[in-house]
């Protein structure tokens, strides 16, 4: 059965993302809440659909939810647009994309920090989810408004969506 490493080294870092010390995947999940980074890349079509991951049962985080297309933590010693390419490559099997840094913000929950480098792309070739995931599909946004609020998606994507695609004026 697939598992997290736990052993795995992560970087610690400041509100600024500067590295300040490495963790394991473990320690950085246990509670400690030690900062640490991650990359995530939100995929639309040309028509704005938005694709989503279906998270594996056997994830230690959110398992069996939809999430954002790609999500994923830098290795210590790898910057977050290099975590990002490998990412995406690992996740979805997408190599030829250009991302676009929407924003960066800290989650933070009972379990983890983390600081969130959060990228799009419009995308239409051909994307073949790894075993890393469960799949995945892609939603129009109108399903997606439908669906906020009913535990299918996990906190740290809606939390996300509604922060960076929400507005006022409807969708950004």
């Amino acid at each position: 059965m697939n598992r997290d490493n736990s052993s795995e080294l992560f970087p610690v870092v400041d509100e600024t993302g500067r590295v300040v010390g490495c963790a394991t995947r473990g320690e950085c999940h246990d509670g400690r809440r030690l900062l640490h980074p991650v990359v995530h890349l939100h995929l639309f079509n040309s028509r704005g659909e938005l694709y989503l991951q279906k998270r594996p049962l056997w994830k230690d985080i959110q398992p069996g939810r939809w999430d954002t297309a790609v999500g994923g933590h830098v290795d210590y010693g790898e910057t977050p647009d290099e975590a990002l390419r490998r990412e995406v490559r690992e996740e979805l099997g997408v190599t030829e994309f250009t991302p676009e840094r929407l924003t960066q913000y800290i989650f933070d929950s009972v379990r983890e920090r983390e600081l969130v480098y959060v990228n799009r792309t419009v995308y239409d070739g051909p994307v073949t989810p790894s075993d890393e995931t469960d799949g995945g599909r892609f939603w129009t946004i109108g399903e997606i408004l439908r669906t906020l609020g009913t535990g299918l998606f996990t906190p740290n994507f809606e939390s996300e969506f509604r922060r960076v695609f929400l507005t006022d004026d409807g969708i950004a």
